[in-house]
């Protein structure tokens, strides 16, 4: 049953202990409980689990540099959900300081709940907007790395991830296989937010229901103080 997940790890330079393991096991588990108490996730099997979720997150390492998987480096994940890409993140890179963001309460308990039971320190969710949490001084520009999977069209990402994302850090939009319209639409406001695209990397792994592509955007210039804008103003009126 195994297998698969051992094996995409593989394809990613990845080798899995049985530590590791036995935490996506559990992860898995608590995912099938919690999404009998809410819209957690529409894919719970764990063979799809495998495939559309724990190598779909693992396939950002393949857009960082390899300062952002030093044992200090910091990732945030924003609109995490489910815990995603954040937790499979940090189950294999244990050293990796992770922060999952998430706006609703229910989610936000279930994250709790899985950083309570994998018991992996430097794992800690924050619950709230983005907008607002991008102007707080402890995450203001705070992080090596900023990830968002599947929260909304690039030109509302990147206002929401830049501010928390310092100066020379990376920003990884996950994508699907024709991001370029979203990367044209986008370029007021990737130019406004202080960062500029590095590189647009396809990903495929066994798996994975059809190419996917990481947007990585290399922060430049501090993000202007007035953004992000008020809660609700990125999605309503992007840039």
């Amino acid at each position: 049953m195994d297998e698969r997940l051992v094996e995409g790890a593989a394809e990613f330079g990845i080798k899995l202990s049985e530590i590791q393991m036995g935490q996506f096991r559990l992860y898995h588990e608590r995912m099938v409980e919690w999404n009998e108490m809410m819209n957690l996730t529409r894919i719970i099997e764990w063979e799809h689990v495998v495939g559309r979720h724990f190598l779909d997150s693992l396939s950002v390492i393949t857009a960082l540099p390899p300062e952002a998987l030093r044992s200090d480096a910091t990732l945030l994940d924003v609109g995490s959900g489910a815990g995603l890409p954040g937790v499979p993140l940090k189950i294999v890179f244990p050293d990796l300081k992770v922060t999952l963001l998430e706006v609703t309460q229910k989610k936000a308990l279930f994250l709790e709940q899985v950083v309570a039971d994998l018991g992996l320190p430097g794992l800690d969710v924050r619950t709230g907007r983005a907008e607002d949490l991008a102007r707080d001084p402890d995450l203001r520009e705070a992080f090596d790395t900023v990830v968002a999977r599947a929260v909304a069209k690039l030109n509302v990402l990147v206002e929401l991830m830049a501010g928390f994302c310092r100066v020379e850090g990376v920003v990884v939009a996950q994508k699907g296989n024709a991001p370029h319209d979203e990367i044209r639409l986008a370029s007021k406001a990737i130019k406004t937010m202080g960062v500029e695209v590095a590189e647009v990397r396809e990903v495929d792994f066994a798996g994975s229901d059809g190419p996917r592509s990481l947007v990585v955007l290399r922060k430049s210039h501090p993000t202007p103080r007035g953004y992000p804008r008020r809660p609700g103003i990125p999605f309503k009126r992007p840039l």
